[in-house]
């Protein structure tokens, strides 16, 4: 069976943009950053969070997909059609939306009650979008 996910990742057009908005604008730490030869692996990941669970930032293209696809991946996600990409939790979803609204992070909708708790969604630079929450209560 399985146990855990360890690995999920997000498309970038560019890893280098997407470490500066990853870890110098959400705060996130870098856990991999290793020339495979065929691909980047760059990795980051909530610091204090699961050493073993991380962000791949993923740049389209091979070996996973061929030129063509590579570039249909970067206009869909560039026009939003990734959905729901990642959730973070906070302790003050009002005070994190503040800090990151202030260090230029696009804001799709503000604080919001919700039966679990607080949220508000975000986009980084690509058009991914994301959720940061305060639980209401434990998690699990």
């Amino acid at each position: 069976m399985l146990n855990k996910v360890r690995i999920t990742h997000v498309f970038v057009a560019d890893q280098d943009e997407a470490l500066d908005f990853y870890v110098g604008k959400l705060g996130l730490e870098v856990a991999d950053d290793i020339d495979l030869g065929v691909m980047r692996w760059l990795t980051v990941r909530v610091p204090g969070d699961d050493p073993d669970r991380v962000i791949l930032l993923e740049k389209p293209g091979p070996p996973a997909m061929d030129a063509q696809a590579a570039e249909q991946v970067r206009e869909l996600i560039a026009k939003g059609a990734s959905g729901f990409t990642l959730g973070f939790t906070t302790d003050d979803a009002r005070k994190t939306y503040d800090e990151l609204k202030a260090n230029g992070v696009e804001m799709t909708d503000g604080p919001t009650e919700q039966p679990y708790g607080i949220d508000f969604g975000a986009r980084d630079p690509f058009g991914n979008h994301f959720r940061v929450s305060q639980p209401a209560g434990p998690i699990g």
